[in-house]
């Protein structure tokens, strides 16, 4: 009998990811995939072409706000995965509205069809980063929530508004919170794309404040296969953190981009500190491992390097094979 999934924002970065896994060769059997996308300026369309011709799999193009096409497209699915979010930080410090239609109403609008609709499984995709700043320790799964930023703060009102569901409506809703994501098409509004475009087209890359600031790093492959692990064994009402056990300060992962990509530390340019700037984020993902199994695979500094060279790939060249300073290919 095959399984019917739905996958909101499966054009993006992580949401492809999966997608790509569910329907790959390494994928579970009789599974079929609708990806509903908006395809802002985040999305990649061209991520999903190797799909294109898959009876599998179908696209649909529309918000999750649409509470309308909504309605008329969770019947008939089984599961819901839901990536699509607003999620750069920046941005919603400039303008925080976006983030709650998005986030929260777009969130509540598939609760809402899953509910009525008779959606057996519901997996919310959230962040580390609604736990705010973790001074010391790791933030486990029932440790307050304290968002810092208007977007952190959205993705909090969704994880309540899906556990919610699940006290109020019985829905199996099941939240995984990760650590800062990373790997190959990740759009370049992120650290490590963007410092690494920065660097490959001759520029100087932007490091906030003194660069102290300590994230955790996932790659997307291990997200997606602890997503998996989560759909398939995760359990009713449960929150789920997802760690990929490398810390670094900003200045340590911004001296490693240096070093792969040919630069010296005179490339960095220090720039005034974003607002309500969270010092570190920890997650202490004990539960996950212990329930369902799971550890990351990737070698961090094998799998930067990857990275890397995945965007070096990308880069305009010159006809005796090297890089094109000050230009970028799209």
């Amino acid at each position: 009998m095959t399984r019917r999934i739905l996958v909101t924002g499966g054009a993006g970065f992580i949401g492809s990811a999966h997608v790509l896994r569910l329907l790959g060769p390494t994928g579970p059997p009789e599974v079929s995939v609708t990806v509903l996308d908006n395809l802002t300026y985040a999305a990649g369309p061209a991520h999903l072409d190797p799909l294109r011709d898959d009876r599998r799999f179908r696209f649909v193009h529309g918000s999750v706000t649409d509470a309308e096409l909504v309605d008329t497209l969770v019947p008939g699915h089984d599961e819901i995965v839901h990536f699509a979010a607003e999620s750069h930080v920046d941005r919603s410090i400039e303008d925080g509205s976006l983030f709650v239609r998005t986030n929260v109403l777009g969130t509540q609008t598939l609760l809402d069809a899953a509910v009525r609709h008779g959606v057996r499984t519901y997996v919310q995709i959230s962040t580390d980063e609604v736990y705010g700043s973790i001074a010391e320790g790791a933030a486990a799964e029932d440790a307050p929530l304290l968002p810092t930023s208007p977007y952190s703060a959205s993705k909090a009102g969704a994880d309540l508004m899906a556990l919610a569901y699940h006290a109020t409506h019985g829905l199996d809703v099941r939240v995984t919170r990760c650590s800062n994501n990373f790997g190959p098409r990740q759009h370049p509004e992120k650290l490590i794309p963007r410092f690494v475009t920065a660097l490959l087209a001759g520029e100087d890359v932007p490091l906030y404040g003194d660069g102290t600031q300590i994230r955790d790093w996932l790659h997307v492959e291990d997200h997606v296969t602890a997503v998996e692990l989560v759909r398939t064994g995760g359990r009713p009402g449960r929150v789920y953190n997802i760690g990929g056990a490398t810390s670094l300060t900003n200045l340590d992962l911004t001296r490693r981009l240096l070093a792969l990509c040919g630069a010296g530390p005179g490339r960095i340019a220090r720039v005034t500190d974003r607002k309500g700037h969270d010092q570190r984020y920890a997650v202490d993902d004990t539960r996950i491992r212990r329930e369902l199994g799971y550890a990351p695979r990737a070698d961090f500094a094998t799998a930067l390097a990857d990275t890397v060279r995945w965007y070096a790939d990308r880069h305009p060249r010159t006809s005796d094979g090297s890089p094109v300073a000050g230009t970028l290919s799209s």
